[in-house]
């Protein structure tokens, strides 16, 4: 069996109707397969799962054998120490992390028929898997009105809602502190999906307020987060500094192993990243109080001009940091008005580019702003991926009429 199959297995919850269990005889429940990784590190990123009854969230790996673990020398990478799960066909060995850690795996359990799984993978691979997982797929591509404009900005609102239920989280973390919420939510985002968990573990374990000791001293920032993500190499006078920085505050870096590389082009690089968020909060005293008094987009554009950052890439921050946050906070104040002109702000940004968004052009559907992105995001991962389709507009519209496509 192709560790490819295993994937598409895993990846389409083929194993689903199957008891689970870990060799030593725990019950596996999986919760969210998560996020397939293309980039270098474990297969499958932000996965939930239960081990008897114990939840943990981390990344997935998969082989066809244990052995395979060893034979890609995953045992020295510590990339692979944040894996959850080992999901294999055979487990023919116990695997360990660079720790020395015994990993939990999974002889996955999935349907038996060779033939019926052979010609599921290779219906999928006719199509992007985006697509595959669009139930209604057939149907939008001969009636695309059926996702009405209405349902659409059901959804970004929605979408809204998750992300301000996101940022309370996060306000209960720092203790009430927006700008704090801000800073760490923004440092997410700088990772850009690819070192997006990095750079949140880099703001975590690099509190604001000693960034804002020497806010005035751009070399001190940069040496400061660059020493903390474990990124400095051969600059002699920043590694002196940081070394200063670090006594002098009691910190403790990340390990350079938990940024990724592979496939990045040189503008998205966690080095190139983090000088730019230096930069940003070197330029900008009271961000947070900024954001919120600015309505105006072409003036929440300016406050991210820093050096080498694209348009593409502030929009990115505006549509999954500064928005939500103006929404939220004005809820919090319970100014409706304001909140709802966040919502219309991303009425007036350009479109995202995603395999995702591809696929629902794909299907005829109308992409002109962030708002149609948002939406049509939020739809893929919370209905389609899930196979929600009843409990979406679309969905229910088709099992009316025709009930027995669900069956």
């Amino acid at each position: 069996m192709p560790e490819i199959l295993l994937h598409y297995i895993w990846e389409h919850c083929l194993w689903a109707g199957f008891d689970q269990q870990t060799t030593d005889g725990r019950r596996v429940e999986i919760l969210s397969v998560g996020e397939h990784n293309r980039d270098a590190g474990p297969d499958y990123s932000h996965a939930r799962i239960r081990i008897d009854g114990q939840e943990w969230v981390g990344n997935i790996e998969i082989h066809v054998c244990s052995s395979d673990w060893l034979r890609h020398k995953h045992h020295l990478d510590k990339a692979y120490d944040t894996v959850i799960l080992h999901v294999v066909r055979t487990a023919d060995k116990p695997i360990y992390n660079s720790r020395d850690e015994l990993i939990p795996q999974c002889e996955l359990q999935y349907p038996s028929n060779k033939d019926y799984l052979t010609e599921l993978f290779q219906a999928a691979q006719q199509m992007d898997s985006a697509l595959a997982r669009i139930g209604c797929a057939e149907q939008l591509l001969r009636e695309p009105a059926l996702l009405t404009e209405g349902w659409k900005k059901t959804l970004l609102r929605k979408r809204f809602e998750c992300k301000r239920a996101s940022i309370e989280r996060l306000l209960t973390i720092t203790k009430g502190s927006w700008e704090h919420a801000l800073y760490i939510s923004l440092a997410r985002n700088f990772g850009f999906h690819t070192n997006s968990v990095p750079f949140e573990e880099l703001a975590i374990n690099t509190p604001l307020a000693y960034l804002q000791k020497h806010r005035n001293n751009l070399f001190q920032l940069t040496a400061l987060l660059m020493g903390q993500a474990g990124l400095i190499a051969d600059d002699e006078a920043m590694a002196k500094e940081y070394d200063f920085l670090r006594t002098k505050f009691g910190l403790t870096p990340l390990d350079a192993s938990v940024w990724k590389n592979a496939r990045l082009r040189p503008q998205n690089s966690p080095e190139l990243r983090i000088h730019q968020f230096a930069q940003l909060l070197y330029q900008s005293e009271a961000l947070l109080s900024k954001i919120l008094d600015t309505d105006d987009l072409k003036s929440l554009v300016a406050l991210f001009d820093v050096e080498h950052m694209g348009k593409s890439s502030i929009d990115i921050l505006l549509i999954n940091t500064v928005l939500p946050y103006k929404y939220a906070y004005s809820l919090r104040r319970n100014d409706t008005a304001q909140a709802e002109h966040a919502m219309a702000l991303m009425e007036r940004i350009a479109p995202e580019n995603n395999t995702i968004i591809r696929q629902w052009r794909i299907l005829g559907q109308q992409v002109t702003s962030a708002a149609d992105t948002q939406a049509l995001l939020h739809l893929y991962q919370n209905y389609c991926q899930h196979h929600e389709c009843i409990n979406c507009e679309v969905g229910y519209k088709i099992f009316e009429h025709n009930p027995t496509l669900f069956d």
